[in-house]
């Protein structure tokens, strides 16, 4: 959660696994859009001597349609490299790291951003190569300035494009100890079928760091028509967004020497909107979704329409907390409009992120929002048009969103006779920004500096 270890196979391959993706109107520079997306789940800070770093054998990838047709018009490519500059010691620094071309910094990564188009996606365009990525963040000793080796990785690329790659402390907060210990939320879990007494939730991803990817980029290069659209009913003012981790079809192990990859590039991870594969898509299907694009999500609207949280929620949760969602057994269209194809014009005043009929997960975004002068974390739920699910900025409490969503809060927009049980408005897996101990950046990256492994404790 959002996606981490989120399907049997993408669990085994860490490197590749997107655990979440935003895209938002900058908030301090309002004519760009910024992506974020994650990858490497819950790094633990003290991970030597073989600190965390992105896989050279991967893809990655950010996805951009404004044409409404749930393929990609324009993709973003990262590809990493590592370079070693002493094989014969077991060290990742023999000193203090203090610039990025620190002689003591033994093992580095860098990478080359290109894009490419829809009408020419085989030859894609290099924006820029050999981009340096800072060091993880070992400690006091190691790094003892991280904040500026990472300013110093953060990359202009001119054009209003400005781009960063490498280690960030984890954003997403969620209980998930008590949500997979039978579907607990403490705050209510005196209320649950196995009671306990109701407590705070506990945010197990405080500690954690992450693997990030961020580009923020004119909004006028992302738009159909190529300009800054201004009405929230202009259809080219919608994007919709993923991000993605591909491999090479073949790999070949060989006795003595790095394994050998090659083939066409085959898509292992991919994440729009939080949660979906995590949460509404079933076991079995999970890793089959991951290498499949947006524009097939059809095939899995099934499980939007009638998600098995819903069911559960009344089971677990007995007596009168859910009694209404009970009795609601009718395809959530809600659902499918906040997942699947966008909220058309009417639904939610002075606002549209529709996409058209076609099923495709992905994050869509309404770019003639202009960012919130005072956000609130529910986004649009909590009545702030510039947040999830108008894209996802990294303080939405998308946990919280979901479960009331899921839990029927959302119902009364496709069916007014839908009366919403009082905990479809007050569920929570009890965390919010403020009292999930994350904090935030105000600027890009926008996402914290890493947790160093000196100071923080093991999970």
């Amino acid at each position: 959660m959002s996606s981490h270890r989120e399907a049997p196979g993408i669990s085994k391959d860490p490197v590749a696994d997107n655990t979440d993706t935003y895209a938002f109107v900058s908030p301090d520079h309002p004519d760009t859009v910024t992506f974020i997306t994650n990858y490497i789940p819950l790094e633990e800070p003290a991970g030597g001597p073989n600190f965390y770093e992105f896989g050279t054998e991967v893809l990655y990838e950010i996805h951009v349609d404004n044409d409404a047709d749930a393929d990609a018009d324009i993709s973003f490519q990262f590809t990493f490299d590592t370079k070693l500059r002493d094989p014969d010691t077991f060290l990742y620094n023999t000193g203090q790291i203090t610039s990025l071309d620190s002689t003591a910094w033994n093992r580095r990564q860098f990478y080359t951003l290109a894009v490419a188009y829809q009408k020419d996606s085989d030859n894609p365009q290099v924006i820029a190569s050999n981009l340096p990525c800072p060091p993880c963040n070992i400690g006091p000793r190691s790094t003892p300035e991280y904040a500026q080796l990472a300013r110093a990785a953060t990359i202009d690329l001119g054009s209003r494009m400005r781009v960063f790659a490498g280690q960030r402390a984890e954003g997403f907060y969620v209980d998930l100890g008590s949500i997979f210990d039978l579907g607990a939320l403490r705050p209510f879990q005196n209320l649950h079928v196995i009671p306990m007494p109701a407590a705070p939730g506990v945010n197990a991803t405080r500690h954690a760091n992450v693997h990030t990817i961020a580009l923020q980029v004119p909004i006028a290069m992302l738009t159909r028509n190529q300009t800054r659209p201004t009405d929230v009913n202009d259809p080219n003012a919608v994007l919709g967004i993923w991000a993605s981790a591909s491999r090479r079809r073949v790999r070949v192990r060989e006795d003595g020497a790095e394994d050998q990859e090659t083939g066409p590039w085959m898509q292992v991870s991919r994440l729009g909107n939080p949660l979906f594969n995590e949460v509404i898509v079933p076991m079995g299907e999970k890793d089959r979704w991951n290498s499949l694009p947006p524009a097939s999500d059809n095939q899995f609207v099934q499980y939007v329409q009638h998600p098995e949280l819903a069911r559960l929620l009344p089971v677990l949760y007995p007596g009168s907390t859910f009694a209404n969602l009970k009795t609601l057994t009718a395809s959530r269209a809600d659902l499918v409009a906040i997942l699947l194809t966008g909220l058309p014009s009417g639904v939610v005043s002075n606002f549209q992120n529709y996409t058209g009929s076609t099923y495709a997960d992905m994050l869509r975004l309404n770019v003639a929002v202009p960012p919130a002068s005072n956000p609130n974390t529910l986004g649009v739920i909590g009545g702030d048009l510039a947040g999830f699910p108008n894209g996802r900025r990294v303080i939405d409490d998308v946990v919280t969103i979901e479960l009331r969503a899921i839990a029927g809060l959302t119902y009364p927009l496709v069916d007014s006779s839908y009366k919403p049980d009082a905990a479809a408005g007050a569920v929570t897996d009890g965390l919010t920004a403020p009292n999930s101990g994350v904090t935030f950046l105000d600027h890009f990256p926008y996402l914290d500096v890493p947790h160093d492994g000196f100071h923080t404790p093991a999970h």
